[in-house]
C-alpha cells in the first residue's frame, strides 16, 4: 500500500472545497476524512457548498457543517436547486460552480463520483471536473438503492474515535432522513468497514475515494 501525505507548511491555510448536491452528501461521503484533516493540518479552511438544501434541510445542513468544521475557519454556501432535477438546471449549476472558482483556489476538492447513479450527484461531478481542471479532486461515494459502489483507489484510514464521531454527527444532524430504511448507523459503518479491509486500516475502518488524476 503506497502512502502519500498531504502538504501543509503551517503558514498558509490549506483550502478544502466540499461540494455536495444535497444536505448530507458531504457528511456521508467524506465526513470522517474531514475530521481527520482537522487534526492533521495546523491551518485549514473549509468552503462548504450544498446545492439543494431547502426548508428544514437548510437547518440540518447548517448544523452538520458546524459539527464537522467546528474550530476551523469556514464559509458555507447553501442553495435551493430542486432535488432530482439538476440535469434540467445544469446551466445554473455550472454558473454557480464557476462563481466558486472565481472566489477560491482550493488545495483539495471533495465532490461526488462521476460514476454515481444519482443524476444530481453525477451532474455536480461532471461540472466540478470541467470547471476545476487543474486541481486535486477526490470523488466520494454514497451508498444507495441503485447499487453503484465502485472500486475506489484512494483510502483514508480512520481511527475509531473519528469514524464513530462521523456516524454520530450524521445521525444527529439529519433527523428528517431517519424515515429512510437505509439511513442508519449500520449502513455507514458497514461501508467504512469494507473500505477498511481493502486498505488494511489499523482500526478496520476507512473512507475511500476515486482519484482520476494526481500529479506528484
Amino acid at each position: 500500500m503506497i502512502k502519500l501525505s498531504l502538504p501543509g507548511n503551517g503558514v498558509d491555510p490549506f483550502l478544502v472545497l466540499c461540494l455536495g448536491a444535497h444536505a448530507d452528501d458531504i457528511e456521508i461521503g467524506c465526513g470522517g476524512t474531514l475530521l481527520y484533516l482537522k487534526g492533521a493540518l495546523p491551518r485549514l479552511k473549509f468552503h462548504w457548498v450544498v446545492l439543494s438544501a431547502p426548508g428544514p434541510r437548510r437547518r440540518e445542513a447548517e448544523q452538520a457543517a458546524e459539527l464537522f468544521t467546528a474550530g476551523r475557519d469556514k464559509e458555507v454556501f447553501l442553495r435551493n436547486y430542486r432535488d432530482g432535477f439538476f440535469p434540467y438546471d445544469g446551466g445554473e449549476v455550472k454558473e454557480f460552480v464557476e462563481e466558486m472558482k472565481a472566489r477560491i483556489n482550493p488545495d483539495l476538492i471533495f465532490a461526488p463520483s462521476r460514476g454515481d447513479a444519482h443524476q444530481d450527484h453525477r451532474l455536480l461531478a461532471e461540472v466540478t471536473w470541467n470547471t476545476f481542471r487543474n486541481h486535486l479532486i477526490l470523488e466520494y461515494e454514497i451508498p444507495k438503492y441503485d447499487g453503484d459502489m465502485g472500486r475506489p483507489n484512494v483510502f483514508v484510514p480512520l481511527e475509531t474515535e473519528l469514524y464513530q464521531k462521523k456516524v454520530g454527527y450524521v445521525i444527529d444532524a439529519f433527523q428528517s432522513q431517519h424515515v429512510k430504511p437505509w439511513f442508519n448507523e449500520s449502513t455507514f459503518l458497514s461501508l467504512m468497514r469494507l473500505r477498511g479491509v481493502e486498505c488494511n486500516a489499523p482500526s478496520g475502518h476507512a473512507e475511500a475515494f476515486h482519484c482520476r488524476k494526481l500529479v506528484l
